[in-house]
């Protein structure tokens, strides 16, 4: 029988970028968060003499070939294993396509997830033949690809592709808006790139400012989490209630939301003015239902709002329809819920 897998969107709560590399790379510093809201992933393998993979999306825009995330993940894991098999991926598509919350990513993840699942049932393969380089294996299809083999709140250093998981914050309100205007990343780089030469950014400021950056995102993320969340509570609440007090201690009293940001705002709204407009909205400064912290996510052009209560999220929302922005209402998702959801029946 098929297997459904959930694949899960991320975003980045915060984004240093470095000055380029002579490999033609930046290096970077961020935090990444995964989100409720998912694509379903939906594989299934049989035994064959050749390898042969088939993809399929409700999306045209969704690649059929080997430029998919989701094939390079299967093909090379099939690879690894010396195995053979005709694998079957179709694509449900909930979330945007090239919206800078890493779906192809997630969906690659997705897609080796449940290529072991459909291996060890129907093709008999014991999970200890499954590669332990699965991280290796990610960070060649993709530099966000690595971070859905951790899920929950995770560190991302070099170029995104090293992670390290942090602790988990608990389930916040979320609010995603995701414009129509599109936002190429290869450009936002060479603008990142002009900024650095007009800032005269070295490559060693460079790196020193991105160690700086990374050692205050884990020790203010360590320091965010209560004592009680530490010790192992699940801190979601029940019937999914707000989480007002735990969630303003977590995200509120160390100060984080002062200083966490993304790099890619300084030369993406100049070219984007709405984008920049659309965080506003989404912020709510200086109001009861202010937001506690907004940001772009990624390059874009989907941004983020996190709140203290579901009733401030549902208030960025009906900002964002009466300016024709869409948006999804969505939570968090620790570490734990999301490896715990990932396999279920996707019906929420």
């Amino acid at each position: 029988m098929p297997t459904a897998v959930r694949s899960h969107a991320k975003i980045n709560l915060g984004l240093g970028i470095g000055a380029p590399r002579p490999d033609g790379f930046h290096a970077l510093a961020t935090v990444y968060q995964t989100l409720e809201m998912h694509d379903v992933v939906t594989v299934s393998a049989r035994r064959a003499p050749q390898t042969t993979i088939r993809i399929t999306s409700n999306d045209r825009r969704v690649p059929s070939d080997n430029r998919n995330t989701a094939w390079k993940m299967a093909e090379r894991g099939l690879q690894l294993l010396c195995a053979h098999a005709a694998v079957d991926i179709h694509i449900e598509k909930g979330l945007p396509v090239q919206g800078g919350l890493g779906a192809g990513s997630a969906n690659a993840v997705a897609a080796q997830v449940g290529l072991e699942t459909e291996l060890a049932a129907e093709l008999g393969l014991s999970p200890r033949r499954f590669p332990s380089s699965r991280l290796e294996i990610a960070a060649q299809v993709g530099s966000d690809v690595p971070l859905f083999l951790i899920g929950g709140t995770v560190l991302g250093l070099d170029r995104g592709q090293e992670v390290y998981p942090l602790p988990d914050l608990d389930p916040t309100w979320c609010v995603v808006a995701t414009p129509s205007i599109g936002v190429s990343t290869p450009q936002a780089f060479r603008d990142w790139d002009d900024l650095c030469i007009r800032e005269r950014l070295t490559q060693e400021a460079s790196d020193d400012k991105l160690k700086e950056l990374s050692r205050a995102y884990a020790s203010a993320f360590a320091g965010a989490v209560p004592q009680e969340r530490q010790a192992g509570s699940s801190g979601v609440p029940p019937n999914g209630g707000d989480l007002a007090g735990l969630q303003e201690s977590a995200l509120v009293r160390t100060g984080i939301t002062s200083w966490i940001a993304n790099d890619f705002e300084r030369v993406v709204f100049p070219q984007h003015p709405s984008l920049a407009e659309i965080k506003r909205l989404l912020a709510a400064d200086d109001t009861p239902e202010a937001a506690l912290h907004a940001s772009l996510s990624g390059s874009g052009s989907a941004l983020f709002g996190l709140y203290l209560t579901r009733e401030m999220a549902e208030a960025a929302c009906a900002r964002l329809q009466a300016a024709r922005i869409a948006s999804t209402l969505t939570r968090t998702l620790p570490r734990p819920l999301y490896w715990g959801q990932m396999l279920q029946p996707s019906g929420c």
